[in-house]
């Protein structure tokens, strides 16, 4: 025998439950937002931001801007007309109270007052930092006067970013440079390679602080290893940036694991 027709299901409209009662809180940027103008080449900033800045109510948002992956002065001067517009793509309409452009080699560059004004074209009156803004307080907090620089940077650019150092009062006592420079390549410089060179930074004579120059490049994750083996104090491109926003935005929190950096305030 045919199987009984099966009869249709009748269509039952949800029940309404009506309009709940919620509350308005301060978001995940409770205590600080911040916004970073980022590379389109790089694949570290992110990522190291995200190691050091973990703490509850501070978020950062970022965009990218148009560059090439060649680093070379010509390369770095036109990014900046694009970095305004590129602030412009983040949160409109929400209060940003850092703001910071993510290229050190771009900043000497260009200048670090030339990134704040195209960062306040964005965001009028914002408090602004870059890689080199940021290592510039940082030498400062950790009272250090002459720097170890590493780069993954051409002879060329390393020369002008010594000279920036030095103009602005930080002697550069070392120098060196893994001379990788595309920047696709200088983002997969491993970690040992990095570990071992600011080891051997550390030890040259005069070095106070070791700069490692570069967003590109993974310090984050070495920093107190360095510091333990060597006694001398170590920062980076990132890992300065992450902890000036913070002290920028007046958040003093010491972050357990980051290095001596980061359990200092601003000098």
């Amino acid at each position: 025998m045919p199987a009984a027709a099966q009869a249709p299901e009748i269509a039952r409209a949800p029940l309404d439950l009506g309009v709940f009662e919620s509350v308005i809180d301060g978001g995940l940027a409770e205590r600080l937002a911040i916004g970073l103008v980022i590379l389109a080449t790089d694949q570290t900033l992110e990522h190291e931001f995200r190691e050091l800045i973990r703490i509850p109510g501070v978020a950062f948002y970022e965009a990218r801007v148009l560059n090439d992956n060649d680093i070379t002065p010509e390369t770095l001067r036109a990014i900046g007309p694009r970095i305004a517009p590129t602030l412009d793509l983040i949160l409109p309409g929400v209060k940003l109270d850092v703001a910071g452009f993510g290229c050190t080699s771009a900043t000497m560059t260009l200048g670090e007052e030339a990134v704040f004004a195209e960062l306040r074209r964005a965001r009028p009156g914002i408090a602004c930092t870059t890689p080199v803004t940021a290592g510039f307080a940082a030498f400062r907090a950790l009272g250090a006067r002459r720097i170890g620089l590493l780069t993954p940077y051409s002879r060329r650019i390393n020369q002008n970013l010594a000279r920036y150092f030095e103009d602005h009062g930080v002697e550069v006592a070392a120098v060196a440079t893994f001379e990788r420079q595309d920047d696709r390549e200088a983002a997969r410089i491993s970690l040992a390679s990095i570990e071992a060179g600011a080891k051997r930074l550390a030890q040259a004579p005069g070095v106070e602080c070791v700069f490692v120059a570069c967003t590109s490049l993974r310090v984050a994750a070495v920093v107190e290893r360095v510091e333990a083996a060597t006694g001398v104090p170590v920062t980076a491109s990132n890992h300065a940036m992450a902890w000036h926003c913070l002290r920028l935005g007046a958040v003093a929190d010491r972050v357990p694991g980051a290095g001596r950096l980061f359990e200092l305030g601003l000098a």
